[in-house]
C-alpha cells in the first residue's frame, strides 16, 4: 500500500474470465481511475479516511467524500455501506471495512468474507452492473494475502451464482503478487466449483 500522502498508482495489466454470465477481471491497476458503477474502498470503521487505498478514494473523490462521510456513522466491521463517488469515475463508493488478522482465530475470514458478500449485496440493491475491489484487509491490517484472495473469489463466485445486476467485477491490484494470488484463485474456482 502507498504510504499516506503518496499518489496510489500501479502500472496497468490485466487478466478476464467468465463465470456464470459475468466478467471478472484481475487488473494491477489504481482503483480511482475505474469508470465503473462502484468502486470498493478498504477503510476503516470511522469511514473518515486515512492510509493506502482508503486515503487515495477520499483524495481522488474530493472532500464531498469526508463531508458525506461523515454522516454515515461509520461502519462495523464485515459490512458496508455506500456514498456518491464525487469527483472519481466511479459513479458511487461502497466503504467495506476488512478485519484486522489476529493469527486468525478470531472470525477473520469469516469478517472478510462478510466484507464482500455485503458489498455485493449492496451494489445489487443499487443495480449495480459493475464493481471493482482492492485487496481488502492485506495491506496495514496484515491478513495474509494468500488466504485472502481465495476468500474474495469464493465470496464473488457465490454471490454470483444468484445475482440478477452485478456482470462485471474487477479485482483491482496493487501489486503483481496481488494480482498474481487472485488470478491463481480464479483458475481454481473455475477449475474445482465444487471446492469450498
Amino acid at each position: 500500500m502507498a504510504p499516506a500522502g503518496e499518489h496510489f498508482s500501479a502500472p496497468t495489466s490485466s487478466w478476464s474470465a467468465s463465470w456464470n454470465g459475468a466478467r471478472i477481471e484481475v487488473r494491477q491497476d489504481d482503483i480511482t481511475r475505474l469508470a465503473l458503477d462502484a468502486i470498493v474502498n478498504a477503510a476503516n470503521r470511522t469511514l473518515l479516511g486515512g492510509g493506502g487505498v482508503d486515503g487515495a478514494i477520499h483524495r481522488a473523490a474530493g472532500p464531498e467524500l469526508l463531508a458525506f462521510c461523515r454522516t454515515l456513522g461509520g461502519c462495523a466491521t464485515g459490512q458496508a455501506k455506500l456514498s456518491p463517488g464525487f469527483n472519481l469515475p466511479a459513479r458511487a463508493v461502497i466503504h467495506t471495512v476488512g478485519p484486522v488478522w489476529q493469527g486468525g482465530g478470531a472470525g477473520e475470514a469469516a469478517l472478510l468474507s462478510s466484507c464482500y458478500r455485503e458489498s455485493l449485496a449492496l451494489a445489487e440493491r443499487e443495480g449495480f452492473a459493475s464493481i471493482a475491489f482492492p485487496a481488502i484487509s492485506t495491506g496495514i491490517y496484515g491478513f495474509p494475502a494468500e488466504r485472502a484472495a481465495p476468500l474474495a473469489v469464493r465470496s464473488l463466485m457465490a454471490h454470483l451464482e444468484g445475482a440478477r445486476s452485478v456482470r462485471e467485477v474487477v479485482f483491482c491490484c496493487f501489486s503483481p503478487r496481488s494480482a498474481e494470488l487472485h488470478h491463481d484463485a480464479i483458475a481454481q474456482a473455475i477449475a474445482h466449483p465444487d471446492r469450498p
